[in-house]
């Protein structure tokens, strides 16, 4: 990524999403431990950590889905404990399973998923359209997705997650199990849709990936162990690769009482 692209969100100061000492527990074990971020209109946040650090708890608080013990959380100006249906509408998500279902055509996914974001139907067909034609898929809007290859499921679904331009789109390892020309292209796919202002949060486990963000915050334990660009958090840390900073950041905040899949 070049200099301009690494200015977060174009140099925008607007929050998107405000976390102020967020915390989740379940009984005695706490899966998010008072963490407090900002992300910037327009910017790509990577959101990185080993299994059981916290990734899918916060996520799913972010999204009005599971409600915090403690600390306050906005989502595109909605407050997620009193807001959670406001914030459900406000964002786009995509999973590494892409989302879509498989015995639908492209067409169908497109309006199943349009109508569940509330889009009108006017709206609806002229945003499909213009998404059918930005990919290049005029020729096969009408087939299944079970029979299209894995890197048009990828940009299919993640253009149906934008679809209703939502304030803030979560990718939730979103390249998982592609090879790495189709993460390529998928990667430059996200930094163009941030460069329309569209605000990305990713989670991702290559580390390369990482490298493409503006600013990454690594988990572990329930803790935001580092929050920075990737360059800065290098010399912060002293290493001189994203792989050395993940291992010496979670070896210095050992997971192994975490619970797999929190």
């Amino acid at each position: 990524m070049n200099e301009q692209d690494k200015n977060i969100g174009g140099g925008n100061t607007e929050h998107v999403v405000e976390v102020r000492d967020l915390t989740k527990r379940f009984g005695t074990f706490t899966a998010v431990n008072s963490i407090s971020f900002e992300v910037y209109k327009g910017e790509v946040f990577g959101l990185l950590g080993a299994n059981g650090a916290g990734k899918t708890t916060l996520i799913r608080m972010l999204s009005g889905l599971l409600r915090p013990t403690e600390g306050v959380a906005r989502v595109a100006g909605y407050d997620v404990v009193h807001h959670p249906e406001r914030v459900k509408f406000s964002i786009g998500y995509m999973s590494q399973k892409f989302s879509l279902y498989e015995d639908l055509t492209v067409a169908e996914n497109i309006r199943f998923f349009g109508g569940i974001y509330g889009m009108k139907k006017k709206d609806l067909a002229k945003a499909g359209e213009a998404m059918i034609h930005k990919l290049g898929m005029e020729e096969v809007e009408d087939r299944l997705i079970a029979t299209l290859p894995l890197g048009w499921k990828q940009r299919i679904a993640f253009s149906i997650a934008i679809l209703h331009r939502p304030g803030l789109v979560f990718l939730d390892e979103p390249t998982s199990g592609v090879d790495p020309v189709t993460r390529r292209q998928f990667w430059e796919m996200i930094l163009e849709t941030a460069r329309e202002g569209f605000t990305i949060i990713v989670t991702t486990h290559y580390m390369d990936e990482a490298e493409y963000c503006d600013r990454i915050a690594i988990m572990s334990r329930g803790d935001i162990a580092g929050l920075d660009s990737p360059e800065n958090l290098q010399s912060q840390f002293s290493v001189s690769s994203m792989e050395d900073l993940f291992w010496k950041i979670t070896r210095e905040h050992k997971t192994t009482d975490a619970i797999p899949g929190l």
